[in-house]
Parts: structure tokens; C-alpha cells; sequence
């Protein structure tokens, strides 16, 4: 019998769920046991229910195929199978939120790539790098739900990372003003070009909801925890556009930084070398060892060159310069379904598992 923490996956057939258990094959902590997705699904073997759909580069995990999918709605039979769930479910947000905090009162915590807990205040968004102290929200969350091992905690929005852990880095500078643009890959919306031909050659310049999520989510990342909640920040500004863009994996930003001290191109540059988090600290598994690397070369970051850095885990940056209007301007990028989806959320919870928030039932 294996001594690793038994993992559902919720929302197992979509393409985050497919990256969740790609990620998770032979994950030193973590094995999958259980598969949820829609009633239609129900009863199916895995390798059957997704069918012609598997959207992976890499083969689909023997150790899966054969496992037989569970509806999501059957909270009380997966939750006694499981130890923690991750969540990648397609429902509404009204149905999402019911459902996570039905497996948290079902004493089954939930990791979720969603957006729909976001801004439950006493839900902790978690990049480990940046704000691992916001775990500790959970014991208010508990009270709230009556429960004594069951919560949700979720990783925030895909386009983010490629510029808030920057920003982060810069802190003792104080950034107070920042314009980004981002241009995001289609698997951000869970597509491949097999399944969206018409983004072939093609831009899109909206993304619904995403420009108030790149707005607003640093500044919850940034916020502090009071008497029970997160408080977001408000000592700086972000204003945004994102833009739907012909590529498969990989969101870049294009950044415009004001700052109340004024730092060196070095110091910029020696700034994000240097930053690390208690994820590096504690040699998590899935934290990759040089969080942000720096490109000198004009032409960098490229996703074809740059987006698989530190097995997706990393942020690169390049074309940090001083601007006429702002101060300083960069180029960042991450890879989205890998540090912006399962993978950030993977690290979620081997922080939470460090931490003592998820353990065996």
C-alpha cells in the first residue's frame, strides 16, 4: 500500500484536468486514486470518456486509463475515497462555489484551479513564492464551515504570473502604478487549434473577465490577513488589456512600471535572481529551483524557446529598460496550464501538506 496522500481529480476530462494528472505521474507526495467529471461521463474508463480529447504532448498515464470516472455530484462516496481533491471542474461559478465547499464540509479538502472562490474572503489565493502566509486563513474558514480538516484554497488567475512575482521581487521599490498587457495562449481557454481553427493566423483582443482578474488578484496576493480575511492592498494601481493570441501554451506580458524609489537596471535585474520562497526553502517538489530568470538577449523571452523553463515552473523575464512616460518596462512569461494551472496548484498543496493542512484521513 502506497504511503502517498490519495488524490481526486474533479473535472478529470477538461484540459487542466488532463495537465493535473499528466503532472501528478509519479509525484513523490501525491497519487491519483479518483476521477470525477460530468454525469455523462459516469461510469466510464478514463481513456473511453475521454475519447479523441486528450490534449497532452505527452501519452496519457497508463495508471489512469482504466480507472472508472465518478460523477462530481457524488461528494460523500469520492470524499471517503480521497484524501484531498484538486478542481478543474466546467460548471458555473454559482455551482462551482457548491460544490467545492460541499467536498470541504465533506471534510475532503479542495485545491482549485477555478476562479469562483477567488474572493471568498477567507479563502486563501496562493502563489507559494509570494504569499504562503495566507494558508493560515484556513483555520477561519474551518469555523465558518464547521468543519475540523476541510477547506478550499485556490491558486489565482493564469495571466498573472508572468508579471506579479516581478513586481513582487521589486517590492522595496515600491511600485505604485503599473500598466500590462498580456497576450494569452489558447489553452487558456482550454482549446487547442485543433479545436479552434479560427484562432489560426488570428488575434482576439478580448478575453471576458480576464482584464478585472489581471487588475485586481495581485493586489488580494499582496493583501494582509485580518481578523479572519484577506484585506486586499491598495497601495498600487494595475490597469490592463489581454488579448487572445495564436499560440499554445504560454502568456506573455508587456509591462509599464511607475516606482516611489528609484532602483538601477542592476539592481532590477539582481532583484529577480535573487528572489526566492518558502517553497524553495522547503525543497517542494514541484517548486522549480531558480523561480525567475533574467534574458539579456533583445529577443527573449520566446515562448518556443523559453516557456518550458523549470519544467513550466518558472517565469522568465527580458527587455527590462528605462521608459519615457514610466519609469521601467519589461517583457514577462509562464507558462499557463503548467505555473498558471495544475502546476501552481500542485505546489499549493504540497505547501498546505508542509505546512499541515492536508494530511492522510
Amino acid at each position: 500500500m502506497s504511503d502517498k496522500l490519495r488524490v481526486g481529480i474533479l473535472g478529470g476530462t477538461g484540459m487542466v484536468g488532463q495537465r493535473f494528472i499528466s503532472l501528478l505521474e509519479n509525484h513523490p507526495w501525491f497519487e491519483v486514486v479518483l476521477i470525477a467529471a460530468s454525469p455523462r461521463s459516469k461510469g466510464k474508463r478514463y481513456e473511453e470518456a475521454v475519447g479523441d480529447r486528450w490534449k497532452m504532448t505527452t501519452p496519457m498515464p497508463e495508471a489512469v486509463k482504466d480507472m472508472i470516472v465518478y460523477d462530481v455530484n457524488e461528494v460523500e462516496e469520492i470524499s471517503k475515497q480521497v484524501d484531498f481533491c484538486f478542481s478543474a471542474v466546467d460548471m458555473t461559478k454559482d455551482e462551482i462555489r457548491a460544490i467545492e465547499e460541499a467536498y470541504a464540509k465533506a471534510e475532503t479538502p479542495v485545491v482549485s484551479n477555478n476562479s469562483a472562490h477567488r474572493w471568498t474572503k477567507d479563502v486563501p489565493m496562493v502563489v507559494p513564492e509570494i504569499n504562503p502566509e495566507h494558508m493560515k486563513v484556513i483555520d477561519d474558514q474551518k469555523k465558518r464551515l464547521g468543519t475540523t480538516r476541510g477547506f478550499i484554497a485556490v491558486k489565482p488567475n493564469c495571466s498573472i504570473q508572468s508579471y506579479a512575482p516581478v513586481l513582487t521581487a521589486w517590492k522595496e521599490f515600491e511600485p505604485y502604478e503599473v500598466i500590462v498587457s498580456t497576450y494569452q495562449a489558447i489553452s487558456g481557454a482550454g482549446k487547442t487549434f485543433k479545436d479552434w481553427p479560427e484562432m489560426v493566423e488570428n488575434i482576439i483582443p478580448y478575453i471576458g473577465g480576464e482584464e478585472e482578474k489581471s487588475e485586481k488578484e495581485p493586489l488580494r496576493i499582496w493583501g494582509k490577513v485580518e481578523n479572519g480575511e484577506i484585506v486586499p492592498a491598495d497601495n498600487i494601481k494595475i490597469t490592463s488589456q489581454c488579448i487572445r493570441v495564436p499560440v499554445l501554451n504560454g502568456h506573455t506580458a508587456s509591462v509599464f512600471v511607475k516606482f516611489k524609489k528609484q532602483p538601477t537596471k542592476e539592481q532590477l535585474i539582481q532583484k529577480l535572481w535573487d528572489f526566492k520562497g518558502l517553497p524553495q526553502e522547503l525543497e517542494l517538489p514541484s517548486a522549480p529551483k531558480q523561480f525567475i530568470q533574467y534574458l539579456e538577449e533583445d529577443n527573449r523571452p520566446q515562448v518556443a524557446l523559453d516557456v518550458d523553463y523549470e519544467r513550466g515552473m518558472g517565469i522568465s523575464v527580458g527587455r527590462i529598460r528605462e521608459d519615457s512616460i514610466y519609469d521601467w518596462k519589461f517583457v514577462g512569461l509562464s507558462h499557463n496550464t503548467v505555473r498558471g494551472a495544475a502546476g501552481g496548484a500542485i505546489l499549493c498543496a504540497e505547501l498546505l501538506k508542509a505546512q499541515g493542512y492536508i494530511s492522510a484521513k
